[in-house]
This record gives structure tokens, C-alpha cells and sequence, in this order.
């Protein structure tokens, strides 16, 4: 999937971070989201790195890389630092990022903590931690049902993904996607057979209870200090995701950055996947803009 990339295996802030990278430039950070791995970017990376250093690792826990230490809880503070530590490893002091889902909370989270390391921000389909809990109703509850399944206290949902696993995450990437028939039947495999370790299903149910608890009071915070988000901001989201919304998340974004632009496109929650097109009609040059940096 990932042609003329290099696969690296790296230990960087107690992690054993796996994944692959490619091209010339300036280094530009791509981050998966649930329950996916790096080849979620398989459409994305090899476009990107006709320009640009492309680094795509898996998430710490997901996919093929390992957390070495379990305590304490990989909250999204502690990922973005060992985020920042592997690409220091590969010689990368400055670079930008693009995230999906939870991998734009992380990467939101490195901004923060980490300014001076970012020069661009690219968001896909999230907003921050705090203001999609505010928004909570019944809908977005019936919706996003495995943000309250998996966060519950360990290790009930443990036991209970490891019943059926392969049903679980099948039905988890049907509702994003609108249909299991709409991925790609080579990535639906490697999704299953990650998902089949205990290890990897621990670590997304620790990443979701993160979420509600030190991640939430980690945004809060932030937002009771006024601190912001001091790189470009690019959003983009699925409008079927956001139809009947009040507001954008362009809107949302704007109360944690100046420099904010978006738009929804078309398509499922997967838009790296099924929508890489119209991400990559809006990426590019937002990317050409603004991801250029000294060392680049």
C-alpha cells in the first residue's frame, strides 16, 4: 500500500513506534484515528510525499506499535509527547500535522503542549474533547455509542470485545462508514486482525476513558486559561455527520485558534478513506501555505 515508503521500528518516549515514511521536504506528521492503523492514509501519504517528508506512524498501542510502560493512563498529553519524541528520533524539531479522529486529539493536544514544534494543523471530522462533550445529547449518544461502551471502568468492555471481536469492529466501522462494503477489503482485514489482540483492544478502550476524564480536564483548563492554538488550523468534516448542527466546526475551532479555515465535503466519517480526493482538494494547498518550514 505504501510504495518507495521505508517501514521504521522505533522506541521513542516509551513507546516502540512502528509504521512507514517517504518523500522529501518539509516533515509532515500523518495520525489515524479509531480502530484503524497507519494504512488509513494509504490514498493520502504517497500524494503528500511528492512534496513533503511523510511519517506515518501507527498510534502508541494501536496497530503494531507497542507501549512499554501501561502507567501512567496514555492520555493524549502523554501520546503527543511520545509523538514529539519519535519525531525527534527521525531529526524533526518543526513539522505539520494531519489527524482523524482520535489522531486529530492528539494532534490538537501536541499543539498545545508543544507549539514551537508545530507549523500546521489539519483536523478530520473532530473538534476538541470538550466542546464534543458539551454537546452531548441523545442522538450524539446513540450515535458515538462506543465512546460510553468503551470507556466504562476496566475491564468490563474487555471481557466483553473479547467475546467477538471481529463483530465489534466490523459493526464499529459500518456505522462510520455508512457500510462494511465501503472499505476496502484489504484494510477491513488488517483492521480485524489488529483488533484481535487484547493488547490493542485494552489500549483503545484506555484511549477512550483518557478522553472523558484527564483529557476533558486537560481541555477544560485550556479553555478556562484561553489558551489557543498558535499554528494554522485547517477543519474539514463529513456534512452527513454535521447535518441539522447550529454550528461548524469551524466555529467550534475558532474559540482555540486565530487562523481557522474548513469546509464539510462530502462523504462518510472515514474521509481519509473514502473521501481522499476532496481531503486532498482542500489539504494540498492549505499544506502548500503554511507546512514549510526552515528545516524543510
Amino acid at each position: 500500500m505504501f510504495d518507495d515508503f521505508t517501514r521504521f521500528d522505533i522506541e521513542a518516549g516509551e513507546v516502540r513506534f512502528k509504521g512507514v515514511t517517504g518523500g522529501d521536504g518539509a516533515p509532515l506528521l500523518l495520525l489515524h484515528g479509531f480502530p484503524q492503523t497507519h494504512i488509513v492514509w494509504r490514498h493520502i501519504a504517497p500524494v503528500l510525499a511528492r512534496s513533503y517528508r511523510v511519517i506515518v506512524p501507527d498510534l502508541p498501542g494501536y496497530g503494531d506499535s507497542r507501549t512499554l510502560s501501561a502507567t501512567p493512563r496514555w492520555t493524549k498529553r502523554r501520546v503527543a509527547h511520545a509523538l514529539v519524541e519519535l519525531m525527534r528520533k527521525l531529526g524533526h524539531e518543526r513539522f505539520a500535522i494531519v489527524g482523524h479522529d482520535r489522531g486529530a486529539r492528539a494532534g490538537y493536544r501536541l499543539a498545545l503542549d508543544h507549539p514551537a514544534c508545530v507549523a500546521a494543523y489539519a483536523s478530520l471530522t473532530v473538534v476538541p474533547i470538550i466542546d464534543a462533550l458539551d454537546a452531548v445529547d441523545h442522538r450524539f449518544a446513540m450515535n458515538a455509542w462506543h465512546w460510553f461502551f468503551l470507556s466504562q471502568p476496566a475491564d468490563l468492555p474487555e471481557r466483553m470485545l473479547a467475546a467477538d471481536p471481529d463483530a465489534f469492529i466490523e459493526r464499529s466501522l459500518a456505522k462510520t462508514a455508512g457500510g462494511l462494503d465501503r472499505i476496502d477489503p484489504v484494510a477491513l482485514d488488517a483492521y480485524r486482525r489488529a483488533f484481535r489482540d487484547p493488547d490493542v483492544r485494552h489500549t483503545m478502550c484506555e484511549d477512550y476513558r483518557a478522553a472523558v476524564e484527564e483529557d476533558a480536564e486537560y481541555d477544560a483548563f485550556d479553555r478556562a486559561r484561553g489558551a489557543r492554538l498558535t499554528c494554522p488550523v485547517l477543519v474539514l468534516w463529513s456534512r452527513r455527520e454535521r447535518e441539522g448542527q447550529n454550528t461548524t466546526p469551524v466555529d467550534i475551532w475558532r474559540r482555540w485558534a486565530d487562523d481557522v479555515s474548513g469546509c464539510g465535503i462530502a462523504g462518510s466519517h472515514l474521509l481519509p478513506e473514502e473521501s481522499h480526493e476532496d481531503v486532498l482538494r482542500e489539504l494540498v494547498p492549505f499544506l502548500a501555505r503554511h507546512a514549510r518550514t526552515k528545516e524543510g
